[in-house]
């Protein structure tokens, strides 16, 4: 079954977790406790997708050894799993810019396109200069695509040192909690673990 959906990306988001719970469930009832290789690809890239690094691991160790040798795409998709793991964000889009099977390919596009926005979050909030390369690797982007990226979103650039300058994070508008809220909560939460 190919996985494929269009609308927002939270309707899409709650097909997959609909789909993760249809995929464990088939899993759980497969003959002999094993469940075709489509639904342990499917599944190890919809946890990805939804950022449960745990679930993945433990259905990676899960998969018998035979599937593993025999279907390269899990392998594949479990490569794309360790360099999210260990925050290898080179490593991670190199994986993801593959030719994926047709029964992943709409969950690994996501999965990429989500990676790319996170990582771009992640330079926006963290920091104030950056290397052209560094931006470059950390958002598996090329140099034109990082130039469309500072031109955008207003980023100053110094082409002479080749760094880029990420405008921080606009100020939400929102009250933050205040410190008796804080204290109230805390409190609350510590009477029910007594209790």
């Amino acid at each position: 079954m190919a996985v494929g959906f269009d609308g927002s990306g939270d309707a899409r988001m709650q097909e997959y977790k609909k789909l993760a719970a249809d995929l464990e469930q088939q899993e759980l009832q497969a003959s002999n406790g094993i469940a075709n290789p489509q639904t342990y690809s499917q599944l190890l890239a919809i946890y990805l997708l939804q950022s449960d690094l745990v679930n993945a691991k433990l259905l990676w160790k899960r998969i018998p050894r035979e599937i593993k040798l025999y279907h390269p795409e899990i392998r594949n998709i479990w490569k794309v799993g360790q360099a999210i793991w260990n925050k290898d964000f080179p490593a991670m889009h190199a994986s993801l810019t593959q030719e994926w099977p047709e029964h992943v390919k709409f969950v690994m596009q996501e999965l990429r396109v989500r990676m790319k926005r996170r990582a771009l979050t992640l330079v926006t909030k963290a920091y104030s200069s950056i290397s052209v390369d560094h931006a470059c690797s950390l958002m598996g982007i090329d140099k034109p695509e990082l130039a469309a990226v500072v031109n955008s979103l207003g980023w100053a650039f110094d082409g002479t040192r080749a760094m880029v300058f990420p405008k921080p994070p606009a100020a939400t508008n929102e009250d933050p909690s205040t410190a008796e809220e804080h204290l109230s909560k805390l409190t609350n939460f510590s009477s029910f673990l007594e209790n």
